[in-house]
């Protein structure tokens, strides 16, 4: 996957569910049951319980509508390592080798930054997007702030964001959001499949009705 079809996924779906659990098989099976429930950017931490091996799984078992990222990518390392397990993208909590490392590699980068000096390094690295991490400390203000010097800047807000959150942020100008425990609960740490899928619904219909209203 290229940058463009990173940007053109991120703006169709609104929406990146980050899977980050002390189970691999409920890390799986929570991804799977993402996907189902109409999901398509999947993004798995990799401080996930053998993450590699979540993440080589998935690539076989997802469909070709899903789109698969890693997370928490911090080392040139963790970065190769991702990209050799088949994930299509990689995520960073912060600017540093990982960044680079993934660029060098041909993967979109989702780089997190919070401040503009940070928004124009990730630029500047090849990011294809920002992680504005982490996301609720400052809001969807914050967001909006940044989208003034940064027009051309595709900004995903991630960290904290609750489903009541989605519509503020993506009013501010975020392309998407990204959305780990509130969505994922404790699903990837072996919980309930079900109450996933119903909180994946509710995601799933508020970027929707924000996609309609624009």
């Amino acid at each position: 996957m290229d940058p463009a079809e990173l940007m053109d996924e991120l703006a169709r779906h609104r929406l990146v569910a980050i899977i980050r659990g002390r189970d691999a098989d409920a890390a799986v099976a929570t991804a799977e049951t993402l996907a189902e429930c109409g999901v398509a950017v999947l993004e798995v931490s990799l401080t996930t319980v053998d993450a590699l091996g979540v993440i080589r799984r998935l690539a076989r078992t997802l469909g070709p509508g899903v789109r698969l990222g890693a997370g928490t990518v911090l080392s040139a390392d963790d970065a190769r390592a991702a990209h050799d397990a088949g994930a299509t993208f990689a995520v960073t909590p912060a600017l540093g080798d990982g960044v680079a490392a993934a660029v060098e590699l041909g993967m979109p980068v989702l780089a997190g930054a919070m401040t503009p000096t940070e928004v124009h390094g990730a630029v500047r690295a090849g990011a294809t997007a920002v992680k504005v991490f982490p996301a609720d400390g400052l809001g969807p203000r914050h967001v909006r702030a940044l989208r003034d010097p940064f027009p051309g800047v595709g900004f995903v807000p991630v960290g904290g964001v609750t489903l009541a959150d989605v519509p503020a942020f993506l009013d501010a100008g975020a392309v998407a959001v990204g959305v780990g425990s509130p969505l994922c609960g404790d699903a990837p740490h072996g919980g309930d499949l079900g109450a996933l899928r119903g909180r994946a619904a509710a995601f799933v219909d508020v970027v929707a009705r924000d996609a309609v209203a624009r």
